[in-house]
């Protein structure tokens, strides 16, 4: 019998492996080589669209995010957002157009591709280039950034600078804008009306205290009875200098002034406010500038618009893909394919309102412009005992609703509601009056005021002044959190538990009422900006309790388990360290 050779003496055998290993080495090597080439080099080149297809005679969309991060703030969108919300427009048909191409449409009327959209990001922020730069290739997207004229060449690293500016512009990806030469309020008051003057952007880090302001373009700078201290030419001479700087530094550090403005702040501009000011302002924007998004809110330009009163969007960061399309197909009136998600989790409910996204183990329900939005869980019809739980993660302003029993024919339903930071609980019998059984505040929601949706600049008079300004909303529109619900349902009894502590243990409720579950989402009237609102529940279980020592029968969940979970916590701490890592150093 042949003797079997001693593996570590097959010299073939050892020449193989290093080959394997030097190819394997050498492939990883060229690929981090082609990476590092392309992120210092900028190999990733802007392709120009074929203009010859086009033959859209109509309109386009304008969206203007206001910053980009990693992981994303109250402020700005992720990262990982943006790239969602860009595929859904990209994957619709969405093309992306240029200054010129707008001042063509306008100007000399030359057709836009058939769903156009110009596409912006303010504030000139170093990470808003450096997270949506991925999108942008991905999808060969053009976009242009704004920024402000006295950020450029001071010490405050996290704005872009005229060098950045042309690195970016080289790529093709890119077009350069301004929102100004500053942020800057005046004929600041605080909430009880006391008077605080002219103050800059930095020196109003927490605005929770301030009532009333208007920024530096929009009005006469006024005394503590909002009397103005300047005549009309001091007025005038103020306006024209904050231009001329803009027009100096520009030409100077860029080498030219950026053709779109977008005036800080939006919607005020030959609406309302003093006409003289309002004539300053646009002397001056229409000798410097090419086109002039002045209003915001509404994302449809169609072709009777002005170049100088532009209407774009801000979406905001908390708003999901559909939140999105939801908003443009009611500005547009075009029908918008929105996302759905997971097919698995989709398919179990009946959608009877709005639409829902389904996103591993978070639902994100959008409601329609101005009403609720609504799923039913269609394996949960005649039931009637029910255990529910899950997590309401959506903004603190806004409702978020899980019907414990609904009957949509009947109109009958005993629902737990979530609005505006207060839990109520109600019921409906057939042909009967929605009955409150229940009501209370939730524990304070903490945020941090530096993430205030800083949106109350106004014209307003001597009066309003001196009176004080209206009492603040408890909270801003735009802050988030978390409420831990479990629920349940036996006969003619309801126990509810918000984040582990019990508030009602032997609601008594009507049992003739029948029906399944569903869940609703629908917007505050508190936000007076935005009447969509993303409902969004995480980690929902719905099970029947069956007979006494019975298993209980699982309608529904999409928690994660197991492996799934393990991966999820990971991931999770990962991306803790990283933003603490950015954010600390």
């Amino acid at each position: 019998m042949k003797k079997k050779q001693n593996t570590a003496l097959d010299y073939r055998k050892k020449n193989r492996r290093k080959i394997i290993r030097t190819i394997t080495q050498t492939a990883i090597l060229l690929a981090l080589g082609i990476m590092l080439y392309m992120i210092i080099f900028d190999a990733v080149k802007y392709k120009e669209p074929d203009q010859a297809s086009w033959n859209n005679e109509k309109g386009f969309i304008a969206l203007s995010y206001f910053g980009v991060g990693r992981s994303g703030t109250p402020k700005l969108i992720a990262k990982k957002h943006l790239d969602e919300q860009l595929q859904a427009l990209y994957d619709q048909g969405y093309v992306t157009i240029s200054q010129q191409d707008i001042i063509d449409f306008y100007k000399n009327k030359k057709p836009l591709p058939d769903k156009a959209l110009f596409l912006s990001f303010e504030d000139g922020r170093n990470d808003s280039s450096l997270f949506a730069q991925p999108a942008m290739e991905k999808y060969n997207y053009k976009g242009t950034i704004l920024s402000y004229a006295n950020k450029m060449g001071n010490s405050e690293n996290k704005f872009l600078q005229p060098q950045d500016m042309q690195k970016m512009m080289k790529t093709g990806f890119w077009e350069m804008g301004t929102n100004g030469y500053r942020l800057t309020y005046i004929n600041v008051f605080d909430n009880d009306g006391h008077f605080i003057g002219v103050k800059d952007e930095g020196e109003l880090s927490n605005k929770t205290k301030v009532g009333y302001y208007n920024h530096y373009l929009m009005d006469f700078i006024r005394d503590h009875n909002m009397i103005p201290i300047e005549d009309r030419n001091q007025m005038e001479e103020r306006i024209h200098t904050d231009y001329k700087q803009i027009k100096d530094i520009y030409s100077s550090q860029l080498g030219f002034v950026p053709g779109v403005y977008m005036i800080m702040h939006a919607n005020t501009l030959y609406d309302g406010m003093n006409r003289l000011v309002s004539d300053a302002n646009d002397v001056n924007i229409k000798e410097l500038f090419n086109m002039h998004f002045n209003r915001e809110g509404n994302a449809y330009n169609d072709s009777k618009s002005n170049l100088y009163d532009l209407t774009r969007l801000q979406p905001a960061p908390f708003w999901y893909t559909n939140h999105l399309l939801m908003r443009i197909q009611h500005d547009t009136g075009q029908k918008m394919k929105f996302v759905r998600g997971d097919e698995e989790y989709a398919k179990q409910w009946d959608r009877y309102s709005g639409t829902a996204q389904f996103m591993e183990n978070k639902i994100a329900l959008t409601s329609p412009p101005g009403a609720a939005g609504m799923l039913y869980l269609k394996n949960s019809t005649g039931h009637g005992d029910v255990n529910i739980s899950a997590k309401l993660e959506g903004n603190v302003i806004g409702k978020q609703t899980i019907y414990v029993r609904y009957d949509r024919l009947k109109d009958s339903f005993i629902r737990i509601v979530l609005h505006d930071n207060k839990l109520t609980v109600e019921q409906k019998q057939p042909k009967g009056e929605v009955k409150e059984l229940f009501t209370t505040k939730l524990s304070d929601v903490q945020w941090n005021p530096l993430d205030l949706s800083f949106d109350r600049a106004s014209v307003y008079t001597r009066e309003q002044g001196e009176s004080g300004a209206p009492k603040m909303e408890e909270y801003p529109i735009n802050i988030q959190n978390t409420r831990q619900l479990e629920i349940a349902v036996k006969g003619d009894s309801l126990r509810v538990m918000v984040d582990k502590d019990v508030l009602l243990d032997d609601q008594k409720i009507d049992s003739t009422i029948e029906g399944g579950v569903a869940l609703e989402a629908e917007h505050s009237k508190v936000n007076k900006k935005d009447d969509i609102y993303d409902g969004v529940f995480t980690d929902v279980k719905v099970a029947s309790p069956g007979a006494e020592g019975a298993e209980e029968t699982v309608l529904f969940t999409n928690i994660y388990t197991g492996f799934q979970a393990v991966v999820a916590r990971v991931e999770n701490a990962i991306d803790a360290s990283i933003d603490w890592v950015i954010d600390t150093f």
